[in-house]
């Protein structure tokens, strides 16, 4: 017996949507409308008020990225009510979010878990336009004072990641697990007609659980991360890190950041293995912006997926350790690197800290004078906010293995700068590669250019570890 016609129709959509192997995502990045007072708790009128007025941005951005063909849709961390600075003042914004195996469309069935108005209107967004909608919000869970974790006004609170399916359904939720919010990680995924995907939340990416083990172990597609990312140069803006971290774990990346520049929030994007497909970073304007593209469903079968990388062959044939360079101290970040200068227009640098040597070659063309540019190692444990390690090769970073290869302009002529965040340089390099004895398979390469811009196919990774400028 054959399907109703309707059925038909739908199973044949299915069917050219995975027969096509792509899908266009979005992302959008929000300029949030924040409380006027944040130092006491407002009453629940209050906080749906300023729900809703970010939410009718919400609107307008979700309505055109469904108009221009997006499947799914990622929007900021904090984006719905901003960054509360107490846990009481949050309380009046937070709903008890279920667990997605309920089954549970909010739009159609609203009733049926109170208070839900910021669930109710997601729902109602990707109900009515067709699309998945990722959104991030609080869940209040209560709590008894036979749990010792309890917290006094007995109930937990997490910062929370939902997804709604184009239906309006509830299909993730996810609690924050970095910095300090949740007790055990979770790993959360999902799939749908055009990929699988995982989810997380910010600073997350910064550790192992869940980001590595979501990519690695659960081999996912796509992740997706709503931020309120504050940007920190040299290593760690937004736009460099995050397409750094989809081509080191060979997954597409989906990246949307609040915009704040009091807080020197921005930079948001759609980042595939090979390279960024679109990213936006300004520092000038206010507005939001949504960003639309297309990218594979499932890219580690997609052609241009990159071949694997020996991240220490080619550095590790360099037998010779450096000798009679120059080198000094100087803090990135609050991590203390150990530099040497490139004095020459050209020539060969290397430095090494216990078992990591770094490597770099090039020659400099149309060197301005007053850029000074140092070869930069680090191995060790960051700590500043909770102890992650860093591994980075030219401007990007990892997490366990604590080691560092980088090339920075210093912010003057004086040594003493080295390390400062720096934002626009004119000297060029005609020739570079710059490589590590990193002993592990995640290194995240990436390159960034003045004015905090990538530079999207200008260079490339060798299968020998080598990071080099194209021809």
């Amino acid at each position: 017996m054959g399907l109703p016609k309707a059925h038909t129709s739908v199973l044949l959509l299915v069917l050219v949507a995975c027969a096509l192997g792509s899908y266009i995502a979005a992302v959008y990045e929000h300029s949030v409308v924040l409380s006027e007072d944040t130092e006491v708790p407002v009453s629940p009128e209050k906080a749906l008020l300023l729900v809703d007025k970010n939410m009718a941005i919400f609107e307008v951005a979700i309505k055109e990225a469904a108009r221009q063909g997006a499947h799914i849709i990622v929007t900021p961390e904090d984006g719905i009510y901003g960054w509360v600075s107490t846990r009481e003042t949050i309380y009046p914004y937070l709903e008890d979010i279920p667990d997605p195996q309920v089954g549970w469309i909010p739009c159609a069935d609203p009733g049926r878990f109170a208070p839900s108005h910021v669930l109710e209107r997601l729902s109602c967004l990707s109900r009515n336009n067709s699309i998945y909608v990722v959104a991030n919000m609080g869940d209040k869970k209560p709590c008894n004072s036979s749990d010792p974790r309890c917290p006094s006004d007995g109930h937990y609170q997490y910062n929370t990641n939902v997804v709604f399916d184009p239906e309006g359904k509830l299909v993730a939720r996810y609690h924050k697990y970095n910095l300090f919010v949740t007790e055990d990680p979770e790993f959360v995924t999902f799939n749908t007609s055009f990929g699988y995907f995982g989810i997380f939340t910010c600073a997350d990416i910064l550790y192992h659980d869940p980001a590595v083990v979501l990519a690695s172990r659960f081999q996912v597609g796509t992740i997706l991360c709503p931020a309120s990312w504050i940007n920190t140069l040299p290593l760690l803006s937004s736009v460099q890190f995050h397409s750094a971290w989809a081509m080191g774990m060979g997954v597409n990346f989906l990246s949307a950041n609040t915009r704040n520049s009091n807080l020197d929030m921005t930079g948001s994007g759609i980042y595939a293995p090979d390279g960024p497909r679109a990213y936006y970073y300004n520092t000038k304007m206010e507005n939001g912006h949504l960003l639309v593209t297309e990218l594979s469903s499932h890219p580690r079968l997609s052609p241009d997926y990159p071949a694997a990388v020996n991240w220490k062959l080619y550095a590790s044939r360099i037998k010779q350790r450096p000798s009679n360079n120059h080198y000094f101290n100087g803090v990135v970040y609050h991590d203390l690197f150990s530099f040497t200068e490139l004095t020459e227009p050209e020539g060969n640098r290397a430095i090494c800290q216990q078992d990591l040597c770094c490597h770099l070659s090039y020659k400099m063309s149309e060197k301005q004078e007053g850029d000074i540019y140092v070869l930069g190692i680090f191995d060790g444990l960051h700590v500043v906010e909770g102890e992650y390690y860093l591994q980075v090769k030219l401007f990007c970073s990892y997490l366990e293995s604590g080691k560092i290869c980088t090339l920075l302009k210093c912010k003057s002529t004086d040594l003493d700068t080295c390390g400062q965040p720096v934002e626009m340089a004119q000297t060029k390099f005609e020739v570079f590669s710059l490589s590590g004895t990193f002993g592990t398979n995640y290194v995240f390469p990436e390159v960034l250019y003045s004015g905090v811009q990538l530079a999207p196919g200008e260079f490339q990774v060798l299968t020998d570890g080598r990071l080099i400028k194209s021809d």
